[in-house]
């Protein structure tokens, strides 16, 4: 890595996301119909338990975010691997749908506490002038998450219970991502005089004060659109690709989505440095709309699905490079986490409706229309990011 970045701090965090993302969230939608049965629900009233957590994950992050900025972003992520161990063990023990929807719900508060949002004030932290590139060089370890887990999950799923996976799940958290996020405490606390010698002053964003409210209801808006295309589809991956034909193939096809999101990484991080925020922003929302409507006209055309995978892995990629470092480019370093964190509550609100909401639409209307109707609501959320990039763009000392 370039002089200056965190590389230890970078890739501790990049493997507590690959943990953090498989056991908290990729593995949901592969157990659900095993919970739906355990609990005698249909896989709809589980997946309405899991978009109603997003709904108070969204909700939550602005207190994490303020959190973030009052006591460090490493503290809450260090206490947020322990309260997702907790959250694990709760659903795994859970004898009722009451005890399993409150767990679900306290999994995602954790969430919000150990995920992209934390990691990248983390960085923000720790060296706020090199906190873009290091978020790059972050998201292309932890693209590997869906790769990693969607095929664990799957094959622990034919030996063990959906229960013995989240007790398994709650020992990764415990054992790997708390050890390396007090680590990351610590260093951070040893480091501290340094820091300020290398980095001086907060980072001012391009964005002049007048302005601000206005750019934040547009980024907010973007990333709720693309929050929303993103975790519908996400969360039905592998489910929808068997549905609509492929099988067993649909596991080979969906693993297509963690190299590609590692890829739109890799390339960002060698010929991407001149590309400004905005533009990222805006050619994620245009790659991941594209994936979407490949799919929705190619039906069970294997060219089509692994076209699909890959465009959307492409976006989510860039996209979630977009997420820390267009909100740094555009309003600075001082308070990110609570300015991340109220962009994370429009986005996780959105999400949250998002996988019920896409069930229904799959179930009642045939995957091919909750598909172009996705695709019609990221066509918005490009729109206004393209939006963001003007009005970035008329602003005297934009960079």
């Amino acid at each position: 890595m370039k002089s200056g970045i965190p590389a230890g701090i970078v890739a501790a965090l990049g493997l507590t996301q690959i943990v953090g993302y498989g056991t908290l969230y990729y593995s949901f939608s592969i157990l659900a119909p095993g919970m739906a049965r355990d609990l005698g629900q249909t896989v709809e009233q589980v997946f309405a338990v899991f978009s109603a957590s997003l709904l108070v994950g969204g909700l939550s992050a602005p207190i994490m975010g303020g959190w973030m900025d009052r006591f460090g972003a490493a503290t809450i992520m260090t206490f947020g691997s322990a309260v997702s161990a907790v959250a694990l063990l709760l659903c795994a023990w859970s004898p009722s749908m009451p005890v399993f929807a409150i767990a679900i719900v306290l999994l995602e508060v954790a969430s919000g506490m150990v995920q992209y949002q934390a990691a990248f004030a983390t960085l923000v932290e720790v060296r706020p002038k090199m906190a873009s590139r290091s978020i790059t060089y972050l998201t292309l370890i932890g693209g590997f998450a869906s790769t990693i887990f969607w095929p664990i999950a799957v094959n622990l799923s034919e030996l063990l219970s959906w229960r013995e996976i989240y007790v398994a799940y709650a020992g990764l958290n415990l054992l790997i991502c708390l050890p390396l996020h007090y680590w990351i405490l610590r260093s951070r606390k040893h480091g501290a005089v340094e820091r300020s010698r290398i980095d001086g002053e907060a980072i001012a964003g391009a964005l002049p004060t007048r302005v601000r409210r206005r750019g934040m209801l547009l980024v907010s808006w973007a990333f709720a659109l693309q929050g929303f295309t993103l975790s519908a589809i996400l969360t039905h991956m592998v489910p929808m690709l068997g549905a609509i034909g492929f099988g067993p193939a649909a596991v080979v096809i969906g693993s297509l989505f963690g190299p590609s999101q590692v890829l739109s990484r890799l390339i960002n991080m060698t010929l991407g440095a001149n590309l400004l925020p905005p533009m990222l922003a805006t050619l994620s929302a245009v790659l991941i709309v594209a994936g979407v409507v490949v799919l929705g006209l190619s039906g069970t055309w294997l060219p089509g699905a692994v076209a699909f995978a890959i465009c959307l892995g492409l976006g989510s990629g860039i996209n979630s490079i977009a997420q820390g470092s267009l909100p740094l480019w555009l309003f600075g370093s001082s308070g990110y986490g609570a300015i991340t964190g109220r962009m994370a509550a429009a986005r996780l609100a959105a999400a949250a409706m998002a996988p019920f909401v896409f069930s229904v639409l799959m179930e009642r209307f045939g995957t091919n229309v909750a598909l172009m109707a996705n695709a019609c609501l990221g066509a918005i959320g490009i729109a206004a990011f393209v939006a963001v990039a003007s009005a970035a763009k008329r602003q005297p000392g934009a960079h």
